[in-house]
């Protein structure tokens, strides 16, 4: 029995077996330490067993909790679902040991989703490995353990799926890792700079987690997740533009609401990387672009500033980033009422002190709120970020160098790769037959 789930399961580094032998008998056992709870294993056979054999061998044939598996097929399905595999004198008993620990598990508080899962992988890796092979019970779940880390000696977990992953990504992920020269690791965040091949790059390449849905998602998709001891978020590589646009209520929601979601995501982002530069594009440069009343409401709300546009952007994005920032750093409990009355006591008295003017408090505010639609939180700091380069062009240039800055940033992201995949996919990924799983058309 042993040879052939060794033979089976032979990526997966979590499975234990044992072959015992005593004067009489000799029994193997075989279990998925990572899914199994490891003391009814030892309470209920390996103990037993060694105490007295011949005991053991009478109650394993009247012992309810012991059933007769004689379909060999089902070896590896048995297995991954938490039960244990026990041979004795030719015949093969399971006997379920799962270890149950959802009601252990933190909620999600990064990625939240109304229809999903509200369970997160766990800090403790081997609580990881539970959930996600819980709910990716597949023979072809391989699990891979390195050590990064000179002084911190951190386990790091390699998932992939045998048959669905490419090969020339894993490849590269398993030499990036064993050529880590580094002496503390302790999230993801940190081995997705050192394993990343552009060290500055603008946009994520790959996508940090705390939902074991999407990681499941993801190893259906072919990619490789990464686990790294005392995190309880995980590493997707390879990953593109519209992976970081898609939330995993998108697979619960309807086809027409999911595409209206996702256009509004991209509006979003649209609006919070431009918005401040063309402000003050339209307000230096072009106000022609405006009908009449409008330039004229805009000219009258400017008329007690005393200073250009730009620097009157400027401040409102500086107090904008500062209650993002204060918000994450204050205590949850205060964190989200002291940074929404600050936003409103601070807006109305710059805007009544004549310091910035009413429109540049809707421009504040639409690109404050747009920024928060984009569902995975790496690729929401980048964009938080993206429009400041832009306000530069558009200082000294007006719209023709947002024009330019645009220009840039698509030329990039065409450029761009993640692990040698092209990043710039903005349309989700086109389904193929069966046959052809984990394979997509590039859109």
């Amino acid at each position: 029995m042993l040879n052939r789930i060794e033979t089976i399961m032979a990526q997966a580094k979590d499975l234990n077996t044992h072959r015992i032998q005593n004067n009489t008998i000799t029994i193997e056992v075989a279990y998925i330490s990572s899914l199994c709870d490891e003391s009814k294993v030892s309470d209920f056979i390996l103990v037993p067993f060694l105490k007295d054999e011949l005991e053991f061998q009478k109650n394993i044939s009247l012992n309810p909790n012991f059933i007769v598996l004689t379909d060999t097929a089902k070896w590896s399905e048995t297995l991954l679902r938490g039960f244990v595999l026990v041979q004795l004198e030719g015949t093969v008993y399971t006997l379920d040991a799962a270890r149950v620990i959802r009601n252990e598990n933190p909620q999600t508080q990064v990625e939240t989703a109304i229809m999903g899962s509200q369970v997160s992988l766990s800090e403790d890796l081997i609580d990881s490995i539970n959930i996600i092979r819980s709910r990716y019970p597949s023979p072809e779940l391989a699990i891979e353990e390195r050590t990064v880390g000179n002084c911190s000696r951190t386990r790091v977990s390699i998932i992939f799926d045998s048959r669905r992953v490419d090969p020339s990504v894993l490849t590269e992920v398993r030499d990036k890792i064993m050529n880590l020269e580094v002496d503390f690791l302790q999230a993801p965040g940190q081995l997705e700079r050192l394993i990343s091949s552009r060290k500055r790059s603008l946009f994520p390449t790959m996508m940090i987690t705390e939902r074991p849905d999407r990681v499941t998602s993801s190893l259906q998709a072919g990619k490789v997740i990464l686990l790294v001891q005392g995190s309880g978020f995980a590493l997707i590589l390879p990953a593109t533009f519209y992976d970081f646009m898609h939330a995993v209520d998108d697979e619960y929601d309807s086809f027409w609401m999911t595409r209206f979601l996702i256009t509004l995501r991209y509006i979003g982002v649209i609006l919070t990387i431009l918005l401040p530069s063309l402000y003050i594009a339209v307000v230096s440069y072009n106000p022609e672009l405006f009908r009449v009343q409008l330039a004229f409401s805009i000219a009258g709300s400017r008329s007690a500033v005393p200073y250009p546009s730009f620097i009157e952007v400027m401040i409102m994005l500086f107090m904008i980033e500062s209650l993002i920032e204060a918000s994450v750093r204050l205590p949850k409990y205060i964190g989200s009422t002291a940074t929404t009355v600050g936003g409103l006591i601070l807006g109305q008295a710059a805007q009544q002190a004549g310091l910035v003017s009413s429109i540049m408090i809707i421009v504040t505010s639409v690109v404050a709120i747009s920024n928060f639609v984009v569902p995975v939180n790496n690729m929401s700091t980048a964009i938080r970020f993206l429009k400041y380069p832009l306000i530069i062009p558009a200082i000294f240039f007006g719209l023709a160098g947002v024009a330019v800055g645009i220009f840039i940033y698509i030329v990039y992201l065409a450029d761009l790769r993640s692990f040698g995949k092209p990043y710039f996919r903005f349309i989700g990924p086109t389904k193929r037959h069966s046959g052809d799983i984990g394979q997509v058309d590039q859109a």
